[in-house]
């Protein structure tokens, strides 16, 4: 999300606001996973801890069950960059680097076309994520490869682009 601030939020953007957004928005999955729950219970303690309202926004408009309008360019990047993110550390996984330093935006593709491969990860939110952006999705994949590059191995992946 900080790479993606300057990108889709444009030079007023607050890098830091846009990576804290991104590394909350699934804090309280583990703890509440039901769609009753997340990111509803999340959200509310990010309320009562003073976190600002287009950040909780932002985390709620993640989920499309919410209702919440992602009416910002932070919201809308988090709703394109979320499933995708773990969709590409997939694909990384199963290939021989378990890397993003050969991933390929075509292989991505076809990976996304496979709906046995990574089967929970949401194709529909990917397409409607690029589509909130109004961006290309070959041109949105390859940012994001580009960006989670450099953090990879902190993430889990091999790679040595970092």
């Amino acid at each position: 999300m900080r790479a993606a601030a300057p990108r889709y939020g444009g030079p007023e953007a607050d890098v830091e606001e846009w990576g804290i957004t991104g590394m909350l928005h699934d804090f309280d999955y583990e703890m509440f996973p039901s769609a009753d729950e997340h990111p509803f219970k999340g959200s509310n303690i990010l309320c009562g801890r003073g976190y600002p309202d287009r950040i909780i926004r932002a985390i709620l408009g993640h989920a499309t069950y919410t209702g919440v309008p992602r009416d910002t360019p932070l919201a809308r990047a988090l709703f394109a960059t979320d499933e995708l993110c773990g969709f590409l550390v997939a694909c990384a996984l199963v290939r021989p680097s378990k890397s993003l330093d050969d991933l390929e935006v075509s292989s991505v593709k076809k990976k996304l076309k496979d709906k046995a491969f990574a089967r929970t990860v949401n194709r529909d939110d990917i397409r409607q994520g690029v589509a909130e952006l109004g961006v290309d999705l070959d041109e949105h994949v390859r940012f994001v490869i580009e960006a989670l590059k450099p953090v990879q191995e902190k993430i889990g992946l091999g790679g040595g682009s970092a």
